[in-house]
């Protein structure tokens, strides 16, 4: 029974590898977090991070095909082998690195605070006191404001999809959210619900929490398929890919990173 146990468990693993090995990249994202992946209105995925995704295929000489999951459920996802990466704004961090491995990173996006104009808001504890401010449930942006400023007065409100904190931001029912920059204008600041919002106070700096850059997440010992990315991810990042699809998508934003 045991050998038999054994040898089922060596052929699913086998499998789970044969899938990429053959041809095909099975990438995991959440979207819901344009202008990095949403769908149009024909119900395609579209954003940055498909555009990257599907020019790291072609430099790997390799087909995408693509699952979805709620952001905080893509770790989880990944190590049950429902997809082979991560491609979906994930931030490169210590904790993250604890439960998943990462290639190199790609990209960098900033943290920014948005709030209602003319409130006097900065992105600090004392400003915040007694303020609700929402984040992405699974994010960076929610672990950094839990440790810097939940202690301190400050009601931290979670949420499952980013759009329903721009949806609770208009209707006054928080303060302001923690956001990726880019995400934050292309998803609220550009549309007209975000008239009368802005970043307040500059990007914020916390590399062990927001990490060192946005890279692709992959299983723990998957070593072969790593080796095989970071090649890919060095040809579109050398031939100017990385940086033509920011300026199409990040306009205004630096999202280079070493």
């Amino acid at each position: 029974m045991r050998k038999l146990t054994l040898l089922l468990a060596l052929a699913g693993l086998c499998s789970a590898a044969s899938v990429w090995a053959a041809g095909t990249l099975r990438y995991g994202l959440e979207a819901e977090y344009p202008p990095f992946e949403s769908k149009n209105a024909q119900g395609e995925l579209v954003g940055f991070d498909i555009e990257l995704g599907k020019a790291i295929c072609k430099a790997a000489h390799m087909k995408c095909s693509w699952s979805e999951a709620s952001f905080d459920g893509l770790i989880p996802a990944l190590r049950a082998k429902k997809f082979d990466v991560i491609n979906s704004a994930m931030n490169i961090t210590l904790k993250r690195k604890k439960s998943i491995d990462f290639t190199n990173p790609i990209y960098r996006i900033p943290t920014q605070l948005i709030a209602r104009e003319g409130k006097g808001l900065a992105p600090d504890a004392k400003s915040l006191r007694g303020k609700s401010i929402g984040v992405l449930q699974g994010s960076i942006q929610e672990v950094y404001a839990k440790k810097h400023w939940a202690s301190e007065g400050v009601t931290i409100t979670t949420y499952q999809d980013q759009n329903m904190v721009y949806s609770d931001m208009v209707l006054g029912r928080i303060d302001g959210t923690l956001v990726m920059a880019a995400a934050g204008q292309s998803g609220f600041l550009s549309r007209p619900e975000g008239d009368g919002f802005a970043f307040v106070g500059g990007p914020l700096n916390d590399p062990i929490i927001l990490g060192s850059g946005i890279g692709f997440g992959l299983r723990q010992g998957d070593t072969e398929l790593k080796f095989l990315l970071n090649k890919a991810i060095a040809k579109v990042k050398a031939d100017g890919t990385v940086q033509r699809l920011g300026k199409k998508y990040f306009s205004g934003f630096d999202i280079s990173v070493d």
